[in-house]
């Protein structure tokens, strides 16, 4: 496969499952700005815009935090690279430049999705209410995985979107989980509550429920979170779907073991390994807070090597 067609389809991955992690970002916000004390509106959506990591980019475009203009900025502004609009734009760029190599009904599905979010304005979002817009956003991601799961051939094209995807769910539960974190310090809050409206970010409450029953606790949610290898959207097992993705990749390119192409494999692996030695103790929430760190730095050192396995720099919208 061509190398800029592989980064293309990564990015497809990539921009999609970041796409949902907005929604899902947001929805814990909402979740969690009730139990600290927000009697300044202001503190109470710069932290969103921070949980995002964009505060330079919003002070540029606007001097004071509202529910408007924050949910403006992450959500529909154009100018903005890593806004929703934005990462919709970005998946549908990648997937109209390989259209030959991919199912019609997947570019139909993002096609779709953008064409929907380009005639959305910020009066809809809060006259619909967040929470309910935000769901529709997660369902059109859905129907865009769904498609991808039930029409795309097992071979190197659907590897390597899966591969953008893990990596970026990985990556992206780790933001929300430091995202929480911070907000707990900050509120100097017991953690219980903000812990829960991640878990039901993440659609995994039930889930948490079965496995623990009544032993909820901050360790046992990010015990849950972080390791739980049956859990689809834990960090734990979003390594354990990179590392099988990639070694698919390198069967079909003919290589040997311990190749270049292999090291990006065997770094997922390791990421995994590493998880897969946690026990409860080393889940507390000061040795949580530095394992985060090194799991973001992780993530970034992973992407790296897969950019300098398999892509040229240039070839695909990022």
């Amino acid at each position: 496969m061509l190398n800029r067609n592989a980064e293309a389809l990564f990015w497809i991955g990539r921009y999609m499952e970041r796409a949902e992690n907005h929604a899902r970002l947001v929805d814990v916000h909402y979740h969690i700005q009730h139990e600290g004390d927000f009697a300044h509106e202001e503190h109470k959506w710069s932290r969103l815009v921070d949980a995002f990591g964009a505060r330079g980019d919003y002070l540029q475009q606007f001097e004071q935090f509202t529910e408007r203009d924050v949910i403006s900025f992450i959500t529909l502004d154009r100018g903005y690279g890593n806004s929703l609009f934005s990462c919709v734009s970005l998946a549908r760029s990648n997937l109209r430049t390989i259209r030959e190599k991919v199912p019609s009904e997947l570019w139909e599905a993002a096609n779709s999705f953008y064409l929907w979010l380009g005639e959305v304005q910020v009066a809809d979002i809060l006259d619909e209410g967040p929470n309910n817009f935000f769901r529709r956003v997660k369902e059109k991601v859905a129907v865009f995985q769904g498609v991808e799961h039930s029409v795309m051939q097992r071979e190197q094209e659907w590897h390597f979107i899966e591969c953008g995807r893990f990596l970026e769910r990985a990556e992206n539960t780790v933001r929300i989980l430091q995202s929480v974190l911070g907000a707990i310090r900050a509120d100097q809050a017991a953690p219980y509550p903000y812990l829960m409206a991640v878990l039901k970010s993440v659609s995994g409450y039930q889930a948490f429920r079965r496995v623990y029953a009544d032993g909820l606790s901050g360790p046992h949610i990010m015990e849950f979170l972080l390791t739980k290898e049956s859990f689809p959207r834990s960090v734990y097992f979003s390594f354990l779907q990179l590392e099988e993705h990639l070694e698919e990749i390198s069967l079909y390119e003919g290589e040997q073991p311990y190749s270049q192409h292999e090291k990006a494999r065997r770094k997922a692996g390791r990421l995994k390994a590493e998880l897969g030695c946690l026990d409860r103790d080393d889940l507390g929430l000061p040795e949580t807070a530095l394992l985060l760190e090194q799991l973001t730095e992780g993530c970034r050192s992973l992407g790296r090597t897969m950019a300098d396995t398999f892509f040229r720099m240039e070839a695909a919208a990022q």
